[in-house]
């Protein structure tokens, strides 16, 4: 049996870049002296993110990071035997910016992520990027999804098919603007926001890593929910609304081949008749 501690971070990052960095670093820090094997932490928590879907300010984006440069070096010098996923906007070539993932681990760079669904605005922001994949990790074969990406099953399923056993996925997933609750808890938005990491996992037998912001950005306020989801879509762990860590301890090879012993999702597919038709008039 090869039993990781699997983590997810719910916490507020703005727009101050060394200072994410200092905040980073020091969460992986206590993530390590806590044992933790995977930590995934959240979407833009070096540089923040936009404060507005419908009207993002041209004037103030998020900082666009070089991949290589000494953000994303800070983190792998902290990161040690730990991997480590962590949110940023990824300078691109020619300008402008992803909104992106990386995985490291003090050996190096395991594996990039670029969104790539976008919601309403998004674009005005970042580029969007075009495609998916897993890699391989000491707690096992990884993929990255971005917040919104989640929404979309044939998203995790393509990694799910990649053979990814662990999805992270990383967010700045906010409440709902349009009809927000009183309470976070009752918000519509929260309720998805679980919605999807249970269903995310469950209909692909994979273990679930699902990290967000807390606090506000403009006027967007984030949720929180940081959580780790089995292969059979129970949550094992959660920060609920609050920050804080989300910690649970697992044989993940284990797991999925218990969740897949009788009913094997991928192996059951119909990919043939997965298509549209026509409507005949």
């Amino acid at each position: 049996m090869a039993i990781v501690t699997l983590g997810a971070v719910a916490a507020h990052f703005g727009r101050d870049v060394d200072r994410g960095v200092s905040k980073v670093v020091g969460i992986v820090e206590a993530a390590a002296r806590d044992g933790i094997d995977l930590l995934v932490l959240p979407d833009a928590c070096l540089g923040g993110y936009i404060g507005d879907f419908r009207t993002p300010d041209p004037d103030d984006p998020p900082p666009a990071l070089d991949p290589d440069g000494p953000e994303i070096a800070a983190v792998i010098a902290a990161a040690g035997s730990m991997t480590v996923c962590v949110g940023y906007a990824e300078a691109a070539p020619g300008g402008g910016r992803y909104n992106a993932a990386i995985c490291v681990s003090g050996d190096g760079v395991h594996g990039t992520y670029r969104k790539v669904h976008q919601p309403v605005g998004e674009s005005l922001t970042y580029r969007a990027g075009d495609g998916f994949s897993a890699f391989d990790t000491r707690v096992g074969r990884v993929g990255m999804l971005i917040d919104y990406d989640k929404t979309f099953p044939e998203a995790a399923r393509a990694l799910a098919l990649d053979g990814a056993q662990i999805i992270a996925v990383l967010s700045a997933w906010p409440a709902s603007i349009t009809d927000r609750a009183s309470r976070l808890p009752a918000d519509r938005q929260s309720r998805l926001f679980d919605l999807y990491d249970c269903a995310r996992a469950a209909e692909n037998q994979v273990v679930l890593v699902s990290s967000n912001q807390t606090g506000v950005m403009g006027n967007l306020r984030f949720l929180g929910q940081a959580k780790v989801v089995s292969p059979g879509g129970e949550i094992l762990a959660t920060t609920r609304s609050k920050g804080g860590l989300a910690k649970a301890e697992m044989d993940v090879k284990a797991e999925i081949s218990r969740a897949r012993r009788v009913f094997n999702h991928l192996d059951e597919l119909r990919p043939d008749t997965y298509r549209a038709r026509s409507v005949q008039g």
